[in-house]
């Protein structure tokens, strides 16, 4: 999700019984479509076989995804990304019960939005967020063309506004050749200011 959307609604604080004010109105939404995609049996529970489900069907994303990311990254690249991904997907059995434990009990809505208010109290670690961008980079360079990540961060998932760019740009301005610092960006959002150099 952008940054925007990570504000909790005012006097929704961390004690807060109620797990809806941890949220958005907008967010609770978007939690909500998540939800509905993953109880594929539409019973208003998520269960292992569920999750089984979803991950199977997202192998069929996971192909339609290689077509779009093939345009920019190298194919042997692409292929091993794509291969680790669709491995991921055939999760065992052991796996999927250990997800379910995850939670206290049988997992519907409010349950889910209690797992997603619990993980987003922070942020993942920057060692994580790093190992994200290093997808986009496979020369290890440390950086990304501003025009790719542009073009990324505008044309998918939860697109970025033209204001939002603008703020980007202005906290992490591109060197001269255009090149973007993922790691400083990376260390801003775990940490909270730019390291010094």
């Amino acid at each position: 999700m952008a940054p925007k959307k990570a504000k909790r609604r005012a006097g929704g604080g961390e004690g807060s019984s109620n797990v809806f004010s941890m949220f958005e109105q907008s967010q609770i939404q978007e939690y909500k479509e998540a939800f509905t995609i993953i109880d594929q049996n539409r019973d208003g529970i998520i269960s292992k076989d569920d999750l089984r489900d979803v991950l199977a069907s997202m192998g069929a994303f996971m192909f339609c995804l290689s077509r779009v990311l093939c345009k920019y990254i190298h194919e042997s690249v692409l292929t091993v990304l794509v291969l680790s991904l669709v491995g991921q997907l055939n999760v065992k059995n052991e796996e999927l019960e250990a997800m379910i434990k995850e939670a206290s009990g049988p997992i519907n809505f409010t349950v889910f939005l209690t797992m997603f208010g619990e993980k987003l109290k922070g942020a993942d670690p920057e060692d994580v967020i790093v190992s994200a961008f290093k997808v986009l980079d496979p020369e290890g360079t440390g950086t990304i063309k501003k025009q790719f990540l542009e073009e990324l961060l505008t044309t998918q998932c939860d697109r970025f506004s033209a204001e939002e760019m603008k703020n980007l740009w202005a906290a992490f301005p591109p060197d001269v050749a255009g090149n973007v610092d993922y790691k400083n960006i990376c260390y801003v959002i775990t940490h909270g200011e730019e390291k010094e150099e």
